[in-house]
């Protein structure tokens, strides 16, 4: 008869392995599998629950759809600063041309929605490869300001190429269509988006415990010691960054079709900023840690306009003119104080709660 022990551990907090294969599988406990089972069963209860009226209504949607372009853009950035260790602050800049991309496709040779999102990503990681040269010869903060003059040279071709891009008017698009499904709703863009999303997590997971994902690492780790051993550290480098390109890419086509416009002001260098603060917040070199980064950000200034809202509303309508400014302080401060008190991000977090809930309440019995 086997004690109440070891059916716990087995089933909750077991990370023992056996094989490679066990130890490279995505979700390698039955309680992970067990959660993502629950997750999926919430997501279609919510999702058809909608269709009569109870749960999400189209605002709801329409901030889960913000979250999951983020998340699609972020990893990328993930695979380019938390797995290979190249800094880039012109992220935003990749957005930009995949968003461009895919509404001058959708408006001047009516090519399908689907199809232009692939373009958009295929085109963005191709100067993603372009602005990945540099770093051939340099890296860190370098390389960082390489970035950040790429963001600039995307921001200012896209508001003074007004034959093309329209200026700062932007290029509005139609309501997207996918396989002849109208995505007018934000609760049918969310399906697109949903397995979108969960198909290029799996994509980055697989990556990441690859060849190319080892490769990365060891690029990050130390690049001298890498190239010591065999790795071709520029090609790998320039391929992470032709990875992360598609993935923005990809993410700003979706958001492009989101919001049924492509403007400038989505694009710029302060987004950038806001998509590397992600990042940090989730913590580096973790694609879960991610998902933590995106939800936060994205979340924080939907609950300070709440607040402030509520405040105004119950107290004197004057409170949004002098909280409003706060609100932006209060972002700011909320990053900062992440940084600064929680330096692994917020995965670090998540792994202290999970390890003690691992031995509690019975002590804890590997194997």
């Amino acid at each position: 008869m086997r004690s109440l022990s070891e059916i716990y551990n087995d089933y909750f907090s077991s990370t023992a392995v056996f094989s490679y294969r066990e130890d490279e599988r995505i979700f390698r406990t039955r309680c992970m599998r067990a959660w993502f089972a629950i997750f999926l069963i919430l997501v279609a209860i919510i999702f058809l629950g909608s269709t009569v009226g109870i749960g999400a209504n189209e605002y709801h949607y329409f901030i889960t759809n913000l979250i999951l372009i983020n998340l699609i853009s972020a990893i990328g950035l993930q695979i380019l600063i938390g797995f290979t260790g190249l800094l880039s602050l012109g992220h935003a800049a990749f957005m930009g041309v995949g968003a461009y991309t895919s509404a001058l496709l959708v408006t001047k040779w009516g090519c399908p929605f689907l199809l232009s999102i692939l373009a958009a990503g295929l085109v963005a990681a191709l100067l993603g490869i372009i602005v990945g040269i540099p770093s051939l010869r340099i890296k860190g903060f370098y390389l960082m300001v390489a970035t950040i003059a790429f963001q600039f040279v995307i921001d200012y071709v896209i508001i003074h190429w007004e034959g093309v891009t329209r200026g700062i008017r932007g290029i509005e698009l139609p309501t997207p269509y996918v396989l002849g499904i109208s995505l007018e709703k934000n609760r049918a863009y969310f399906l697109l988006l949903f397995l979108l999303t969960a198909f290029l997590m799996w994509g980055a997971k697989n990556i990441v415990r690859s060849k190319i994902g080892r490769a990365f690492i060891a690029v990050r780790d130390n690049d001298v010691s890498a190239e010591i051993i065999g790795i071709p550290i520029f090609p790998y480098k320039l391929l992470s960054f032709s990875i992360s390109a598609f993935y923005a890419g990809i993410a700003g086509a979706l958001f492009a079709g989101l919001l049924r416009t492509a403007i400038p002001e989505d694009y710029t260098f302060l987004h950038s900023i806001i998509f590397l603060a992600m990042v940090l917040v989730g913590g580096l070199g973790r694609l879960v840690g991610t998902v933590f980064g995106v939800i936060f950000i994205t979340l924080v200034p939907v609950l300070l306009d709440l607040i402030v809202s509520y405040i105004a509303n119950v107290y004197d309508p004057n409170f949004t003119i002098l909280l409003g400014p706060l609100k932006e302080l209060v972002f700011g401060g909320l990053i900062i104080l992440f940084i600064i008190l929680e330096p692994e991000g917020l995965v670090g977090l998540w792994i202290r709660i999970r390890d003690y809930f691992k031995i509690w309440p019975l002590p804890y019995v590997s194997g």
